[in-house]
């Protein structure tokens, strides 16, 4: 397969069953920003984070991977198989963040991020992640998109937060809280 099809010079391209849309079309804007956040969830698992972090992180690439599968398929029956989000992965999700809460402080304000990369990593991860979710959602209002990948995209956002506090606290950052000039 070519990386090159020469099919998308004029600001066009297509869509997983071949419907033909401009490059600016809310699908590929959903499925580039998850493309995005892939780019950067692989970068923080290339940081000096702990090996079960690491696994999961790959999880969380294949997942996403389908959530951009199902957001450039346009096709009723499509020829190939497109990979589904299913309430499982959510699970999944949800008991990651509940056992790295459950070593955790509790959290008494807002928190600036940064500290370490891998935690400023986890935000940058965090913030596109709610973009991919905004775009998710406005396909949807025109679209059938899975409802679950909807919910799966905004667990995720609350994961990456979740797990820059968990990596702070495992490389001794201190979290500055935020404290409003009011």
């Amino acid at each position: 397969m070519k990386v090159y099809t020469k099919t998308g010079d004029k600001g066009a391209t297509s869509l997983i069953g071949g419907k033909r849309v401009p490059k600016n079309h809310p699908r590929i804007e959903a499925y580039g920003t998850v493309d995005e956040l892939m780019a950067f969830v692989a970068l923080l698992r290339d940081q000096e984070i702990d090996a079960s972090t690491k696994a999961f992180l790959a999880e969380v690439l294949d997942r996403l991977m389908s959530c951009a599968s199902v957001l450039a398929a346009d096709c009723d029956d499509c020829k190939v198989k497109i990979p589904l989000i299913l309430d499982s992965d959510i699970a999944l999700i949800e008991k990651e963040i509940d056992a790295m809460d459950s070593v955790l402080p509790p959290l008494a304000s807002f928190v600036l991020p940064g500290g370490h990369q891998a935690v400023s990593l986890c935000h940058v991860a965090r913030t596109i992640c709610r973009r991919a979710e905004r775009l998710a959602i406005g396909v949807a209002e025109h679209n059938a998109i899975p409802e679950n990948l909807i919910i799966f995209i905004n667990r995720l956002s609350d994961y990456f937060f979740v797990l820059s506090r968990k990596l702070a606290k495992d490389l001794n950052i201190l979290q500055i809280p935020w404290k409003p000039r009011v």
